[in-house]
């Protein structure tokens, strides 16, 4: 017989319409959309549909430095989907992501618009297109490629694992917590030992993988990630390369902007929840619309 904090694994798994937690009443077993609902357009040729979550950070961070580096054909607009109220069940944002998850970019600037979902698809993309934030030495490529794709590997284990646990789970559950914990400080020693060798994450070069990196384990660093309680707690102040490359990463202008961006919790004057033009970061944040 199971103890009472034991779970009694069935033969066949069923579905729990509410199965608790932060995101429990939006979590389902299956795809597609559930309500009819197109998505908006804008003027410019790159669309991006997202919240500002640490992946939807990503492609706003990259999106920013490369206006910030004078290309002007990067302009987009960015439309809020908020994920809390189900919004990427939507048939235009399953159309734009069959995945249902933020973020997913639209570019009309081909004859056929094309779709690009997955956040470091879409770093790699924008990359490509605008040939930046691309190291020029093949050694350099070739390390951005790995971390790159590391992040995408080992992230959901800090998302999905520690932070799910840690923050938003119904109960705190210490084997899971346990786990989570073991390997997330695991992935911040790889890191904090990779930077104590170079300035940028892929060597010399500042590109699409430190965008990638940053907003996951930049912020956890800088104990901003889940709380100061997550980064007391996983003692991040003991890796102080990490530690140096966060700071460096968080004073970019671009950065600062690109956190804005689709934002909807924290300080008022810190989130714009839709972006159009550069402009809205001085007009359209939530503090000065409250204010009009």
């Amino acid at each position: 017989m199971a103890s009472e904090n034991e779970y009694l694994v069935p033969n066949v798994w069923e579905w729990e319409e509410e199965s608790g937690g932060t995101f429990g009443s939006i979590n389902r077993p299956v795809a597609g959309a559930t309500f009819d609902k197109a998505l908006p357009i804008g003027e410019h040729p790159l669309q991006l549909y997202s919240q500002g979550t640490p992946n939807g950070v990503k492609v706003t961070i990259l999106l920013e430095e490369l206006l910030e580096a004078g290309y002007r054909e990067a302009e987009y607009d960015a439309w809020l989907v908020n994920i809390n109220q189900g919004e990427q069940f939507s048939s235009g944002f399953v159309g734009a992501n069959p995945n249902s998850k933020i973020p997913a970019l639209v570019d009309y600037s081909e004859k056929d618009p094309q779709r690009i979902f997955e956040s470091g698809s879409i770093l790699f993309y924008l990359a490509t297109k605008f040939s930046a934030f691309l190291p020029s030495s093949a050694s350099e490529y070739t390390e951005m490629m790995s971390w790159l794709f590391w992040q995408m590997g080992s992230a959901p284990y800090l998302g999905g694992g520690f932070g799910h646990f840690f923050v938003y789970a119904p109960k705190k559950l210490k084997y899971p917590i346990n786990r989570y914990s073991m390997e997330v400080k695991r992935q911040l020693s790889v890191l904090d030992k990779r930077l104590a060798d170079c300035e940028f994450i892929s060597g010399s070069t500042y590109s699409v993988a430190d965008m990638a990196i940053w907003p996951w384990y930049g912020r956890l660093a800088l104990g901003r990630q889940y709380g100061k309680k997550a980064g007391k707690f996983l003692n991040v102040s003991e890796y102080i390369h990490l530690l140096r490359w966060a700071t460096e990463i968080e004073a970019r202008a671009a950065v600062k902007r690109g956190e804005m961006v689709n934002r909807t919790s924290g300080d008022l004057s810190g989130q714009l929840r839709e972006r159009h033009s550069k402009e809205d970061f001085k007009l359209k944040t939530e503090d000065k619309i409250s204010q009009s």
